[in-house]
């Protein structure tokens, strides 16, 4: 097909680790694949009546890591002229997040916006999960404390985390015995109006927590993230360890339950958590994994999202 111009929102691109950042892996697919890049961060970026603009750009890149791009001169672009807008800052998901969405509301879909940002606004990934709680280990959204114990006194070992952190950042096991539940709540709440979410731990956590991806609804690759010695959590950012999975009879399941949703929202690219048995989030906005599946499997998943989008620009 013709080349597409395509505008990649995201964070500063020298501070990115190129052997695991999964939109650099899509950058250099769709450079292979002829397409024109172009770089911008959220803060350069504004609505100017219908307009929405931002400061781009042009953008080479390499796998060489300490050279890895390579910019061209910047210019204001009006970004319902791009083909495609790749959304892919990091969380966390906040009202700085929250607005980037209502702005590319504006260009979307005349201009494809991955993934779509009215359901991303809707569908923080702790949040859409809340939709399946068939799916899910026993789990609590809740400012009230006294519910929060009451959770706690049921399920004995839990899990705490805020609602929108990622990275496993703020991420608490209290155990039975642990007398500190009091002083982690103060903490939560002086320091943020929001609700907590709180878990049943799953001791299955021990042989993993699995990251699925699925494109346009389809489970297409799959990571185990192991957690180090002595740390509850698996994530890759707190020194979890990536290994190769293969999907279960249980987890193609999920993925069936949860695909028409995502499917029906827009939701192209995602990546969902497993444990044991149970799902525990639905990631939509800076979904990771691809280059780990990549190493692992010899799967090109950066190649099967660039084909999706590919389709829908032509349709």
């Amino acid at each position: 097909m013709a080349a597409l111009k395509v505008a990649v929102q995201m964070d500063p691109l020298h501070s990115i680790d190129i052997t695991g950042d999964s939109t650099f892996a899509l950058m250099l697919e769709a450079q292979a694949r002829g397409h024109k890049l172009w770089h911008y961060e959220v803060p350069h970026m504004w609505l100017d009546g219908s307009r929405l603009l931002a400061r781009v750009k042009p953008v080479t890149v390499q796998n060489v890591a300490g050279a890895h791009f390579s910019f061209g001169g910047e210019t204001v672009t009006d970004l319902s002229g791009m083909d495609v807008v790749l959304m892919r800052q990091d969380p966390p998901f906040d009202m700085a997040y929250i607005t980037a969405t209502h702005l590319l509301e504006h260009i979307h879909p005349k201009t494809l916006v991955v993934n779509n940002p009215v359901a991303v606004r809707n569908a923080p990934e702790k949040l859409l999960v809340m939709h399946f709680p068939h799916l899910m280990p026993p789990t609590l959204v809740s400012w009230d404390r006294q519910a929060i114990r009451d959770f706690r006194a049921l399920h004995k070992d839990i899990i705490v985390k805020p609602l929108f952190g990622n990275g496993g950042i703020g991420v608490f096991r209290i155990k039975p015995d642990d007398e500190n539940l009091g002083s982690l709540l103060d903490m939560f709440f002086a320091a943020s109006r929001e609700p907590l979410m709180v878990q049943r731990y799953e001791p299955a956590v021990r042989k993993g927590d699995k990251r699925i991806i699925l494109i346009d609804g389809e489970p297409l690759g799959a990571i185990n993230r192991v957690p180090a010695e002595g740390d509850s959590r698996s994530n890759m950012h707190a020194g979890g360890r990536p290994e190769p999975a293969k999907l279960t009879e249980r987890e193609l399941e999920i993925c069936a339950a949860i695909a028409p949703t995502l499917k029906a929202q827009g939701l192209l690219f995602t990546g969902i958590d497993v444990i044991g048995d149970y799902l525990t989030e639905i990631n939509v906005t800076s979904p990771t994994g691809l280059q780990q599946i990549a190493r692992f499997e010899g799967l090109n998943l950066a190649a099967a999202i660039w084909d999706k989008i590919e389709v829908l620009r032509a349709g």
